[in-house]
């Protein structure tokens, strides 16, 4: 059967937007690595804090700061590899990357609370000596790190993978507001069992934090609908274009937390209506759901064109009918 094309490309266009996101990705990736760099070091020196403080919460602190150097790495990894243009074996290039690193990330997590936990419940069966000033002062530079990669990280929450690092140094933040309140304690007190006891405190900061990220990112790779869209409301804007009869068949999904994807069925009227009515859907679809891969297929009411489709994809797009 002989079909007609008719091809639409707006190279301008689709180039501003691919250099947009290319942009926004390299400043991303390129955000995380000196908190990385920092969170690392400090960590370090926490950790020969704890260990010679004896202090369990300050351990615990550290074992966070090295979950969040850890997920802080990965992060930049996932955003350096999100660049990657796509290729015959991946169409969509590596967009997915930072999802799987923030899924590496959050099961690095559970393993931290794991270890703090188990070691609170030993710590209060035989307390340690903790010595106190040390703790608060350590604690306390940590506590200053923690609001400088903060702040940083806050001006670039554009992915999944940089929201989660943010999530986890507030978690962080808590935690060494925990590690000093602990040394205060025991340095007025002398109650050592504060600290296994503020120990679980973090435990259950980091728990919280992590099974959020672990519920958006299952959401993400189980294809649901980006919980910020409300699909009926996505569906009832796409019939209200002129000469859209009906809608069906629409599936809406995130590839990425940058980049969501949508197919539908559109009924129309007239074939002769169609060209106009893509360009206000897909002008839609971008401008007020932020969605960037859009595939949609005409369907003309009361008439057998089985054979017809239309593809777009980012701004390119193809109509075939039978000739």
């Amino acid at each position: 059967m002989e079909k007609t094309h008719h091809h639409d490309h707006k190279h301008h266009s689709h180039h501003a937007h691919e250099d947009h996101e290319h942009g926004l990705r390299v400043t991303t990736g390129a955000a995380l690595a000196w908190p990385f760099a920092i969170t690392l070091a400090f960590a370090f020196v926490e950790a020969l804090g704890g260990w010679y403080t004896g202090s369990l919460a300050l351990l615990g602190d550290a074992g966070h700061m090295f979950s969040d150097s850890a997920g802080l790495g990965l992060a930049a990894l996932g955003a350096w590899m999100a660049q990657k243009p796509a290729s015959k074996r991946h169409s969509y290039g590596l967009v997915r990357a930072e999802v799987v690193v923030a899924l590496i990330n959050g099961l690095l997590m559970l393993g931290v609370i794991a270890f703090i936990a188990i070691e609170a419940i030993q710590r209060l069966q035989n307390p340690h000596l903790v010595h106190g000033t040390e703790v608060m002062i350590i604690a306390l530079v940590g506590l200053i790190v923690n609001i400088v990669v903060a702040r940083q990280l806050h001006q670039h929450q554009h992915s999944l993978n940089a929201k989660a690092a943010f999530l986890h140094v507030m978690g962080d933040m808590l935690g060494s507001i925990a590690a000093i309140l602990a040394g205060a304690v025991i340095y007025f007190t002398g109650w050592m069992p504060i600290d296994p006891i503020l120990s679980f405190f973090i435990s259950a900061l980091i728990l919280f934090s992590t099974i959020n990220l672990l519920r958006e990112v299952l959401h993400v790779l189980m294809e649901g609908v980006p919980r910020h869209l409300d699909l009926e409301l996505i569906k009832e804007k796409m019939r209200s274009v002129p000469s859209v009869l009906e809608v069906h068949q629409i599936h809406v999904w995130s590839l990425s937390s940058e980049n969501i994807a949508l197919s539908a069925h559109v009924v129309l009227q007239d074939v002769h209506a169609w060209r106009p009515a893509l360009l206000t859907l897909r002008s839609l679809l971008q401008k007020d759901f932020g969605i960037n891969h859009i595939t949609l297929q005409p369907e003309i009411k009361d008439m057998q064109l089985a054979s017809s489709h239309f593809h777009i994809e980012g701004e390119s797009s193809m109509l075939a009918a039978p000739h």
